[in-house]
């Protein structure tokens, strides 16, 4: 009976085990959403994945198109092996990508494209990837070559307050303010200094001018 039993029990946790869907698969790589997130070919559709630890610069920051193009060089259109960790919110696959033995994850860190998303980054290889970031701002590559860049989690919950200012040690008004749908920038005493969309933040003319952003034609800064 006691043998009977054991048997009945093994063949459940065979069951269970047999039942788990494989956490890897591999699949081309068809679309580009931006530096974190790509669409990936799974089981006859587009899969979005979001890149497992790491958080790239909005669409409306600085380095956010360098990031996108950076995914878009080394993995569009290419096979990838995805290795799953979980599901967001959105319904987002969120994992490692790998492009046979590189990781997206990390090279993004290494080359100054990504911070390491500490909020949800919290395996062992978190660690290493901080070390890298460290590494990469050391040598002021990518979006470390900016004075002070803003984590996107800051830019977007609520852009960037005034607390996150302060820590910077920037004054609640500083330099330029620009627009990042207009791409316009302002000066402070311009009355859309502090414009709805207004979340992006230069500290010289020269600056806004090299991040794309055009003068108001009011203030004229």
């Amino acid at each position: 009976m006691r043998k009977l039993r054991l048997v009945f029990l093994f063949a459940i946790i065979l069951q269970i085990l047999f039942s788990i869907p494989s956490l890897a698969w591999e699949g081309k790589v068809v679309g580009i959403s931006d530096g974190d997130t790509i669409r990936v070919m799974h089981e006859g559709k587009g899969e979005r994945v979001r890149l497992y630890g790491v958080d790239c610069p909005e669409k409306g920051q600085d380095f956010g198109q360098k990031a996108k193009m950076f995914t878009s060089n080394m993995v569009f259109g290419k096979g990838v092996e995805i290795k799953a960790v979980t599901q967001d919110r959105y319904g987002r696959t969120v994992g490692f990508v790998y492009l046979g033995s590189r990781c997206l994850n990390e090279e993004l860190i290494k080359s100054g494209f990504a911070w390491v998303y500490r909020k949800y980054c919290d395996k062992p290889i978190c660690d290493q990837w901080r070390k890298m970031e460290e590494n990469a701002k050391a040598s002021k590559i990518g979006l470390w070559s900016q004075p002070n860049p803003i984590p996107p989690w800051e830019f977007r919950h609520g852009k960037v307050s005034e607390v996150s200012i302060q820590k910077k040690n920037f004054p609640i008004s500083f330099g330029y303010h620009g627009n990042i749908n207009s791409k316009v920038f302002h000066k402070p005493d311009c009355q859309a200094y502090n414009c709805k969309n207004c979340t992006a933040f230069f500290r010289t003319r020269d600056e806004a001018l090299e991040a794309g952003y055009k003068p108001c034609g009011i203030c004229k800064p």
